[in-house]
C-alpha cells in the first residue's frame, strides 16, 4: 500500500520562512519516505500511515518558533496501491498532455 500526502509545515512568523521549511524536509531523510517539495508543500509516499505520521510528527518538530502551523492532507486509498506519480499520469491521460504549464 502506498500512503500519499500533502504536508505544510511552517513558522508563524513575518520574515522569510524558507529556513525552517527546509528543516522539516531535512527531517524527513531520516524516514522511508518518497517526498517532493513544491512552492506550497511536499508530496510525501510511505508505505504504510504509521511511517507517514512519524516523519510528519519530525518535520513539524524540526521547525523552531513560538508558533508552527502544519497542515496535513492524507491519501490512504486502502484497496488499490497508486503513486503519486500514477496519480499525476491519470490526470494527464485524460487532460491529453502535461498537468503543467509554464508562462
Amino acid at each position: 500500500m502506498t500512503v500519499v500526502a500533502l504536508l505544510s509545515v511552517a513558522p508563524v512568523i513575518e520574515d522569510s520562512m524558507s529556513g525552517e521549511v527546509a528543516k522539516a524536509v531535512a527531517a524527513l531523510d531520516d524516514y522511508d519516505v518518497a517526498y517532493e517539495t513544491n512552492p506550497m508543500g511536499t508530496v510525501i509516499e510511505a508505505d504504510d500511515v504509521d511511517t507517514l505520521l512519524d516523519a510528519v510528527g519530525a518535520a513539524h518538530k524540526a521547525v523552531d518558533g513560538d508558533r508552527v502551523s502544519t497542515f496535513l492532507k492524507v491519501d490512504d486509498k486502502r484497496t488499490v496501491d497508486a503513486s503519486a506519480d500514477e496519480k499525476v499520469a491519470a490526470v494527464e491521460e485524460h487532460l491529453g498532455r502535461e498537468a503543467r504549464r509554464d508562462r
